[in-house]
């Protein structure tokens, strides 16, 4: 289990890495030659578009008409502000990389003596509130289990197929989109947003056969995680989809990176103890005068 935690890390990471250094030259010469780049036409169907297309259309032909310099004063600013915003998430990730190192050490820990951490802890919790302590322990492990499983597993299973089809199709710096992919489906955005230009970009050059192929895998990625996720988290805890979704926002705004997983574990755990405690109410008895439900034993005559 060590092994494999450090290898959800490591080769992610490793094809990440290497996608970068091995793309740094054609990043650095798209950078620079942007003041080169002619803005084409519009396309026609652009102002097509309900509302925006007309507005969309005018500003997109009045900045190709003034020429390459213009379009790079337009765009420079915004590709400088996400470079910065990328280094700011490369140290952001450093961090990640360390708290994960540190959680792979203490797991490494505790898979030695599961059995044993896992008594204690349920004997702890009975201590503190006998069977609904254990309970409430039992429920709480649950909720970590269905919420890593739905998580991880589920973006792993969107990862593969997506990056099956990247790479059957010969789509270019395909480990650095898988890996963009995984964060994506990480903070439950989904593949779409960089599989759905990756499809259009592969009809726009002509391969009609193997953007078709391309579109299948991208279909398959979007819409797999409806199915895996509720069944990964069913088998942990009775959880609803949007209480992931939204710790997992939460979490991430935050808690950084790391709040990915943390925020829906907290949020999961809260929502399912707090579900347990208000199920598991005082016995009522009902007055079989008037039809009033009271606690049991808290009727006065």
């Amino acid at each position: 289990m060590t092994v494999v935690l450090l290898l959800i890390l490591l080769v992610p990471l490793g094809f990440a890495v290497g996608a970068l250094v091995s793309n740094s030259d054609r990043i650095s010469a798209w950078v620079s030659s942007l003041h080169e780049v002619a803005l084409p036409p519009p396309p026609a169907w652009l102002s097509g578009i309900p509302l925006a297309g007309d507005k969309i259309t005018a500003a997109w032909t009045n900045l190709a008409a003034q020429g390459p310099e213009a379009f790079a004063a337009k765009v420079a600013p915004y590709v400088h502000g996400f470079i910065q915003w990328l280094i700011g998430q490369i140290g952001g990730a450093s961090a990640m990389i360390l708290q994960f190192l540190m959680t792979t050490i203490i797991c490494a820990v505790l898979y030695t003596t599961g059995e044993t951490a896992a008594r204690g802890v349920r004997k702890f919790a009975t201590r503190l509130a006998g069977s609904n302590g254990d309970r409430a322990a039992l429920l709480g492990a649950g909720a970590i289990r269905g919420v890593a499983m739905g998580i991880v597993v589920t973006a792993l299973v969107q990862v593969v197929i997506a990056g099956a089809g990247l790479l059957i199709a010969s789509v270019p710096a395909a480990p650095l989109l898988c890996a963009a992919i995984l964060f994506l489906c990480l903070a439950q955005l989904g593949p779409g947003l960089i599989m759905v230009p990756a499809v259009i970009w592969e009809f726009s050059t002509g391969t009609t056969l193997s953007a078709c192929i391309l579109l299948v895998f991208a279909v398959v990625s979007m819409t797999i995680d409806n199915v895996v996720k509720p069944v990964l988290i069913k088998k942990g805890a009775d959880l609803p989809l949007p209480l992931i979704f939204l710790g997992v926002l939460g979490g991430m705004i935050g808690l950084g990176i790391m709040g990915i997983f943390l925020g829906p574990v907290i949020l999961a755990v809260t929502y399912t103890l707090l579900k347990e405690w208000v199920e598991d109410g005082p016995a009522q008895e009902v007055d079989a005068d008037s039809g009033v439900a009271y606690p049991t034993g808290a009727r006065v005559a």
